[in-house]
């Protein structure tokens, strides 16, 4: 869903749900879709820890 050409029709059918599902339970992302396009659109995931030794 990341890529600009992607579709909320596609990503349905894809996962076998409903358009309107996919609407309820994938938040929009800032700035609307057109962000989706620019190279520093991804969000950056934090890193999991290092257990103490």
């Amino acid at each position: 869903m990341r890529s600009a050409e992607s579709t909320v029709t596609s990503t349905a059918e894809l996962f076998g749900v409903s358009r309107n599902t996919i609407y309820k339970y994938v938040p929009e992302p800032k700035g609307g879709r057109a962000t989706l396009g620019e190279p520093n659109s991804t969000p950056t995931l934090p890193r999991p820890s290092q257990p103490a030794e």
